[in-house]
């Protein structure tokens, strides 16, 4: 990493020296290393040796072990196998299995982590809002559990509009709003292959909640909630000795019309006022939770013509999918951040890289159409891809037909590629975004030509203590 100035430079000797220095013979467990991850922990191999277990939802036949996976059993298995190991912390932002599994262990081990309760807290998206109605109403939404199981009838009484998702899911997953009862009902039938799989998704968290947060009740259900209007944004950040420190604040932007992500802006345009509230709520949720250590996600909306926030929901975990956006702007590399946090050790002591960019997006390309499969790009675009963009970070989705109609049910739409790029501005990226979009083949992941590209440089972000008076 380049290190800037005699400030970055003390900081970096301190990360060597006395408390910070670290254990050169440990090792660093992974879990669920794949994708985002897999990439953002490997340019740190060198000064983090690690280790990496879980398996690949996603591709066969490593999602087979989902048929007899138990997560109790799986952190017990990595117990046993610690001190031969050599590991000394352990980390993940992996939503469905992971981040749960790393703060189960790091707790059994006496490890820096995240607790386990603020993890079930987070996850457990029913009860998040019970917490959210107690510390921070004005940020919350009207929620319940849908008042039937999967499968059963949809009771009346229900007023349309509404929104739907899991209790406990990731990746959208079935989350959406439905304008009548026929919507709802669909929404609600599943095959025996598809509830084979929801369970099994589900079950996993459901053990460890019964026993470790009973209040939540059951997480095989899904709930509804009252839609709420505004623009959405994430709040990155983490908590380290009592202190919540923001890292920024990412734009979701949509396809037109849907609740489909289009692409990840960083920096945006979320006004100073709007930023202070969020933190607020932010370390007001945090602190009734008890999450004390570890980086958190905070996903909302802002209506900005009533100034109105409301949190959509926590991730206990970073979202891996922006560390490379703040990595490319500001030089804050989020997988090392998640690394000193494993360790126990400050990340603010951490010296920058140079950034290469002064805006950066996670452009998202989906079909709407089932029927449609966008080309994958060949061998000799992706090489012309690397040559003219070579900054790019470039993701292909292949699927099979079934897999195609699987996310149309579940996500109403199908992701099929993903490109990351840097830019001197906003206007150079989407100018860079359309030339690299072309040349895959794909359609470019904009609409409005003026009013998407022109929001402001970043704000400066406070420090708040979970500590401090209310």
């Amino acid at each position: 990493m380049t290190i800037p100035g005699k400030k970055a430079q003390s900081a970096a000797a301190l990360l060597v020296s006395g408390r910070h220095r670290r254990d050169a013979s440990s090792r660093t467990l992974l879990l669920f290393n794949f994708d985002w991850d897999q990439l953002g922990f490997s340019r740190w191999q060198a000064e983090f040796p690690a280790d990496s277990a879980g398996f690949d939802l996603f591709t066969f036949p490593s999602n087979a072990r989902l048929a007899s996976f138990d997560l109790q059993r799986f952190v017990d298995r990595l117990a046993r196998k610690a001190r031969r190991k050599r590991w000394r912390a352990v980390t993940s932002n992996h939503e469905q299995f992971g981040a749960l599994a790393a703060a189960m262990l790091a707790e059994r081990m006496g490890w820096p982590g995240t607790p386990v309760r603020a993890v079930l807290a987070c996850q457990h998206k029913l009860y998040a809002r019970r917490v959210l109605q107690e510390v921070a109403p004005e940020a919350n939404t009207w929620a319940e559990a849908l008042p039937a199981r999967y499968g059963e009838p949809i009771p009346d009484g229900i007023a349309y509009p509404i929104f739907i998702k899991p209790v406990k899911a990731a990746f959208s997953v079935l989350a959406r709003t439905v304008h009548n009862r026929a919507e709802l009902t669909a929404m609600t039938r599943f095959g025996a292959w598809e509830l084979w799989v929801i369970r099994h998704l589900v079950e996993p968290f459901e053990r460890i909640a019964a026993t470790r947060l009973p209040a939540a009740g059951s997480a095989h259900r899904l709930m509804l909630e009252a839609p709420v209007a505004g623009q959405q944004y994430n709040l990155d950040g983490y908590v380290f000795a009592g202190e919540l420190h923001a890292l920024g604040f990412v734009e979701s932007v949509m396809y037109p019309g849907t609740q489909a992500f289009m692409r990840f802006d960083y920096p945006c345009a979320l006004p100073a006022a709007a930023r202070v509230q969020a933190l607020d709520v932010a370390r007001r949720f945090l602190e009734a939770v008890g999450f004390t250590h570890g980086l958190f996600n905070m996903e909302f909306f802002h209506d900005a013509a009533h100034d109105q926030l409301t949190v959509i929901e926590f991730n206990p975990r970073m979202a891996a999918q922006f560390s490379d956006l703040y990595l490319r702007v500001d030089g804050v590399d989020l997988h090392r951040v998640a690394l000193e946090l494993a360790h126990g050790r400050d990340p603010r002591l951490l010296p920058h890289a140079e950034p290469n960019a002064g805006a950066a997006a996670s452009f998202v390309y989906r079909s709407f159409e089932l029927a449609e499969q966008p080309p994958m790009p060949s061998l000799w675009q992706r090489r012309e891809l690397a040559q003219q963009f070579p900054d790019a970070m470039l993701f292909r989705f292949a699927k099979t037909p079934a897999q195609i109609a699987r996310d149309f049910k579940w996500l109403g739409s199908y992701r099929y590629g993903i490109l990351h790029l840097g830019g001197h501005d906003a206007h150079d990226l989407r100018a860079r975004c359309e030339a690299a979009s072309r040349l895959l083949g794909w359609p470019i992941p904009y609409t409005h030509p003026s009013a998407e590209t022109a929001y402001n440089l970043p704000l400066p972000l406070p420090a708040l203590s979970l500590e401090s008076p209310r």
